[in-house]
């Protein structure tokens, strides 16, 4: 009889996914989290250019192209006037293998690891992968993380806490205050915070920080990609910046389970983060408009909505059964359990799509939302 490792009994298929995969052809669908704009013209050039080359045949460097590692380095002086060496960073497959980095490098076997509930499915998952244990810790009324909680939940046997801003599938954005106070923590407790800033520049609302800004030790380790700010998803580049001895010891892990990032897509991410930024701008501007129409329709639907101030999701609080009756109404929405037991009793929406299907959806959540009360 085949034997399974514990750890990966202990992980369920993701249930983004299985409601993703279970609707139908013809359904809406505001389950997934993927822009709907193509990558920017100049970035999928540049990947043409490198196959056609030849430049993309080969391995690249395990941390990833200089060039690309340089241009990281000079995104964080740009963004936020820190001064990371392209040495300390690497190159990942998207955001995910960053962060499963991250933990793999820096949890021992039953040591804690804190992050927000409700919060992003992979933070569950990939502790208990690393075999340690997962500590979700709820959020405010605002659908933030509040650091006197992080702190209260901190023990002996806490390796790290996960702090994500614009957050997945909240979009709250923390403010600047609380992320001074995250850096405080880390370098007081001597505990490493991992800040998960994938969906950064997608801010409506103020602005966004990184707690790296204002830490004084090298507790802190950033996790981003080219997925959400350049509708990149389908690319997988990622990256990880931290101090050289979190990163040299995050590299045991990458060279052994990855080798290198994709060669194409590197070259790609180098064009996205040193061209024009038009095309962002117009994106979040695009999100920023579909936003208020979201929140103006499930307000008006009766739900109760905390304005998402970044990323591209509303979290409404919704009825028993809701989203039984939006899905057989063939709109996909994500259960609110999905993201941990504290999302119970709410549903995620990503208003990545079309206007007109968000309209259309609207309408079909007014007629949902009258069913069920």
């Amino acid at each position: 009889m085949t034997a399974f490792s514990s750890r990966v009994e202990a992980v369920s298929i993701s249930g983004i996914r299985e409601v993703f995969e279970a609707a139908g052809e013809d359904a809406i669908n505001l389950g997934i989290g993927q822009p709907d704009f193509p990558t920017p013209e100049h970035a999928r050039q540049a990947a043409v250019d490198a196959i056609e080359a030849g430049k993309a045949d080969a391995y690249t460097s395990n941390k990833g192209t200089l060039e690309l590692r340089e241009a990281i380095s000079e995104k964080y002086d740009r963004d936020y006037g820190l001064d990371v060496d392209p040495g300390d960073a690497i190159v990942t497959a998207g955001g995910s293998e960053a962060l499963h980095l991250a933990l793999e490098a820096h949890v021992d076997p039953g040591q804690e690891v804190i992050f927000p509930d409700p919060g992003f499915v992979a933070y569950d998952a990939l502790t208990r992968l690393a075999s340690g244990t997962p500590k979700p810790v709820d959020l405010r009324e605002d659908l933030t993380l509040d650091p006197t909680d992080v702190e209260d939940a901190i023990t002996d046997d806490t390796a790290a806490f996960v702090v994500n801003s614009p957050g997945n599938p909240t979009g709250a954005v923390q403010s600047e205050a609380d992320m001074r106070e995250f850096a405080r923590i880390a370098d007081e407790h001597d505990v490493l915070c991992i800040s998960d800033e994938v969906y950064e520049h997608i801010v409506f609302d103020g602005e966004h920080h990184s707690p790296m800004e204002f830490a004084s030790t090298d507790n802190v380790v950033v996790v981003s990609a080219c997925s959400k700010t350049y509708s990149m998803t389908g690319w997988r580049l990622g990256w990880v910046v931290g101090s050289n001895r979190r990163i040299e010891r995050m590299l045991r892990v990458h060279q052994y389970c990855q080798a290198c990032a994709s060669a194409p897509a590197q070259y790609a991410a180098e064009a996205a983060l040193t061209g024009p930024q038009d095309p962002v701008e117009e994106m979040v501007a695009a999100f920023e408009e579909r936003r208020d129409v979201v929140v103006e329709g499930l307000e008006a639907a009766g739900l109760e909505v905390p304005t998402p101030k970044g990323a591209f999701y509303v979290m409404p609080k919704v009825p028993e059964g809701w989203c039984d009756e939006v899905l057989s109404r063939d709109v996909v929405v994500v259960p609110g359990e999905a993201f941990g037991e504290n999302g119970a009793g709410y549903a995620r929406l990503s208003y990545a799509t079309s206007m007109d299907k968000l309209e259309e959806a609207l309408e079909v959540i007014q007629e949902a939302t009258e069913a069920v009360r």
